[in-house]
């Protein structure tokens, strides 16, 4: 079903060390309609963490959509989503690669490993704030995510 007929707060996860990224993502979001909740991990290993509801993160409610960071510390992002795509309890959730890296490698890398979809983040920031309009746009009022 679509987030808009989900009947609760929408969630989503971003993974992201930048705090200017992750600011305007907040910022950018805050008006939208659909969106209720957004949690943000730093890293690879606080993202599994916070999936698996590991310690601080036992009560973290499942995301519907995860925004993932491919540079990130401790854990990179394509580590990440090789775990999340391998456990047969996480892989159904989406996983939107929204990263600078621009190569090709990069693209096919996380194709491969099921990412469901990879954005080159704009360094202007009203191309940000477009592309992550866009973003939740699709995701929350177009596609229907899957029950948990």
């Amino acid at each position: 079903m679509n987030a808009a007929a989900l009947g609760r707060p929408v969630e989503l996860l971003l993974v992201e060390d930048n705090p200017g990224d992750v600011r305007l993502t907040r910022e950018t979001l805050k008006d939208c309609k659909l969106l209720n909740h957004m949690s943000v991990v730093g890293d690879g290993v606080e993202a599994m963490a916070f999936l698996r509801r590991e310690g601080k993160y036992a009560k973290a409610l499942r995301p519907d959509l995860i925004l993932l960071d491919l540079n990130l510390p401790k854990k990179d992002g394509r580590e990440v989503l090789a775990e999340i795509k391998a456990d047969e309890h996480l892989r159904r959730i989406p996983v939107v690669v929204l990263s600078t890296s621009s190569a090709e490698q990069d693209i096919i890398k996380t194709y491969d490993l099921h990412a469901n979809c990879y954005i080159t983040k704009p360094v202007d920031l009203d191309q940000f704030g477009s592309v992550v309009k866009a973003i939740e746009q699709f995701w929350f009022a177009i596609v229907r995510l899957p029950p948990e």
